[in-house]
């Protein structure tokens, strides 16, 4: 699936704060607290798939942006 500059910043700004959070759980993992450090990397994960996959409020300007952005700017696979 193709993703547009504003689905691509709200990624990395997700990444920014489950990338820490899932390095915690592996960390609590080694150090032999399976259940805490399970519990910090689902939340990582979950994290990733809401971003991914949930259609929130917030999204619908983003998702109108990128229609407009779409809209303007030609694809370089359309000169063809």
């Amino acid at each position: 699936m193709a993703r547009g500059i504003i689905g691509t910043v709200q990624l990395v700004a997700t990444l920014v704060f489950a990338i820490p959070v899932g390095l915690f759980g592996v960390m609590q993992l080694v150090d032999g607290n399976e259940l805490f450090g399970g519990l910090l990397l689902v939340a990582a994960v979950g994290m990733v798939l809401v971003e991914e996959y949930l259609t929130t409020p917030q999204d619908v300007p983003a998702m109108a942006a990128e229609k407009a952005v779409d809209a303007v700017v030609d694809d370089p696979d359309d000169d063809g």
